[in-house]
């Protein structure tokens, strides 16, 4: 088996340290071509220490990690108290990742780091991003105009609650802005697979945006967004939803393409983009979104659903299978969703037969979807890797 992963909950940095790295020398070995490393921001503080210790002990072709609110391990998911989560494998040709916003020189600013002089072409990615100063979406665009991108997997690092707070390694360097990561060629060794799980419910109507401005709508179906949205609220929600709703509306979006008809058409969860609804304005009658939206975007709304979060989830993981798996989880879901713990890993162990799982509770997600790159929200993110000799 190429791959390993293990977690610790000694409160002591060097100690769980000591205990991961003990667990992946027994099963894989030094000199494996990707370690990846997480920990809690009780060990934060320790973090250039371990990071260093990791890279001589293991002597990784690339380490990647970062400190976060919760980090996730081999069936078990820790959210509060101190742990460090560590993953390793051999994956094929990898190359390390450092992405920071630059001076442009017309003025402006850029992002710079994304390697173009690769003796292979990637297959995937793996990204974390401090979330004050990475333009994920940005670096999305750039991807997905270009065609033939790496699949990126990843989220964004959640242990901090303002610029300069995050910590991400990469090798024996600690960063704390931008972005780090490695992309995987497409060796023969490993195949990648991709899957998102956005964990959310449609309610109500989908309409078409037929006015708006940025990430600001004015009018939905040819009416007033938030008249919309007042009107759905008073006559389309049942008392589970309304409940559901009180915790905090979200917005999905679907492609310009989707033709809405309000009467009759309706849409599964995974047809939209899910974003936040940020505000809303009674003066001028519009709704406030995490994200640009255009004219002639379908839009619904859509509740977070414990019990559909559950389906969706085990449904695209049935009929799969994985050696190993990265999980990138929004910190949205965990115990603030579920009420059995642990629930995204454990649904990995359970459907995947306990394949080594390692990961990060994130502030976004991101995944490919609709042959694309994107970030998400309230999602569960996941590479799951498979030996090309199993396929």
């Amino acid at each position: 088996m190429p791959f390993a992963a293990a977690i610790s909950e000694h409160p002591v940095p060097a100690t769980a340290l000591g205990e991961v790295v003990g667990q992946l020398l027994e099963e894989i070995g030094v000199g494996v071509d990707l370690v990846c490393f997480f920990v809690t921001p009780q060990h934060a503080g320790a973090l250039e220490d371990m990071a260093a210790a990791v890279q001589t002990i293991l002597d990784p072709q690339v380490l990647i990690g970062c400190a976060a609110e919760g980090v996730v391990g081999p069936g078990i998911e820790v959210e509060h108290g101190a742990a460090v989560s560590m993953w390793g494998g051999n994956v094929g040709p990898v190359e390390s990742v450092r992405l920071e916003v630059v001076d442009a020189p017309g003025g402006g600013k850029a992002l710079a780091g994304w390697p173009i002089d690769l003796d292979y072409v990637p297959a995937g990615a793996i990204l974390i991003g401090d979330p004050f100063t990475f333009p994920a979406g940005a670096l999305f665009d750039v991807l997905n105009r270009a065609g033939g991108f790496p699949r990126v997997t990843g989220g964004m690092a959640s242990a901090a609650r303002g610029p300069g707070g995050n910590r991400l390694v990469l090798g024996d360097q600690v960063y704390s802005d931008g972005a780090i990561g490695v992309l995987i060629g497409a060796g023969e060794s490993v195949w990648i697979e991709n899957i998102v799980a956005q964990g959310c419910r449609p309610i109500g109507t989908p309409y078409v945006v037929t006015r708006c401005e940025g990430n600001v709508i004015y009018e939905l179906g040819g009416k007033p967004a938030l008249a919309r949205l007042n009107q759905m609220v008073r006559t389309a929600l049942n008392d589970v939803d309304m409940g559901l709703a009180q915790n905090g509306l979200l917005v999905g979006l679907g492609d310009e393409q989707l033709v809405v008809d309000e009467q009759e058409q309706s849409f599964a969860s995974d047809d939209f983009l899910i974003r936040t609804l940020l505000a809303t304005d009674p003066l001028a009658e519009s709704l406030t979104i995490g994200d640009t939206v255009s004219v002639g975007t379908t839009l619904q709304f859509h509740v977070r659903d414990s019990e559909a979060a559950s389906i969706e989830l085990e449904t695209l993981l049935a009929d799969r299978d994985a050696d190993a798996t990265l999980l990138f989880t929004s910190n949205g879901r965990g115990s603030k969703v579920f009420e059995v713990p642990s629930h995204d890993a454990g649904a990995i162990a359970l459907n995947l037969e306990s394949p080594p799982t390692a990961g990060f509770f994130t502030t976004s997600e991101f995944g490919p979807m609709r042959g694309a790159n994107l970030e998400h929200g309230f999602s569960a993110s996941l590479a799951l890797f498979t030996e090309q000799s199993q396929r």
